[in-house]
């Protein structure tokens, strides 16, 4: 079973974020060819995982053309069961951040499931809500769309490291987008309170 999606009034400054490259959308018929990610104390970088997957199936070279992974790679690559402990083993029981997370944690959560008998259970923050959020004027909220609002390098994007990097990245922006709002909250509550007293305090 997987965990619950974090209220978005908690912004966490210690997490890992987490991303997947698969052979395609469903979590039922699709597997994994690369698990990565980053783990972050105090909003800093202090450590990464990514490791190739072998899917010992046929992989569309679509996949292999979206994502730079080829088949060579692939086969060259562990199977899923020993990348996937490794990959847990790093995540921990860590709060995780990612972009549309709910996508890789359906993967996460069934291979771990298939693997090892027990699901994914990590609580989670989505970037996708965050943007929503923050950046309605944006037609789209795909990762790339909104790194390219925050004039984010993009290139090499597609593959799992990197798009843990630009998602830590955005998600750092939302973050330092909610103190900004809630000092700006603060400081209207300071006035207001300011204005009061100074009613409260004239003379009758």
């Amino acid at each position: 079973m997987a965990g619950k999606e974090q209220s978005l009034k908690i912004y966490p400054e210690s997490y890992v974020v987490l991303d997947i490259e698969t052979t395609g959308l469903s979590a039922q018929k699709d597997t994994i060819i690369e698990l990565s990610a980053l783990r972050v104390n105090d909003n800093k970088v202090v450590d990464e995982f990514s490791e190739l997957v072998n899917p010992e199936c046929y992989v569309s070279p679509y996949i292999s053309y979206l994502t730079g992974i080829t088949f060579k790679m692939m086969n060259e690559a562990p199977r899923l069961p020993d990348v996937l402990g490794r990959f847990v083993d790093f995540v921990a029981d860590d709060m995780v951040v990612g972009h549309n997370i709910t996508f890789d944690i359906s993967f996460i959560n069934r291979n771990k499931q298939l693997c090892f008998d027990t699901g994914f259970d990590n609580d989670y923050i989505d970037t996708l809500k965050l943007s929503r959020m923050f950046l309605p004027q944006l037609k789209s909220h795909k990762l790339g769309i909104i790194a390219q609002h925050f004039n984010f390098n993009t290139d090499g994007m597609h593959r799992g490291l990197k798009d843990c990097v630009v998602t830590n990245m955005c998600y750092q922006k939302f973050l330092q987008m909610h103190k900004e709002k809630q000092l700006k909250q603060t400081n209207a509550l300071g006035l207001n309170l300011s204005e009061e007293k100074e009613i409260n305090t004239i003379p009758r």
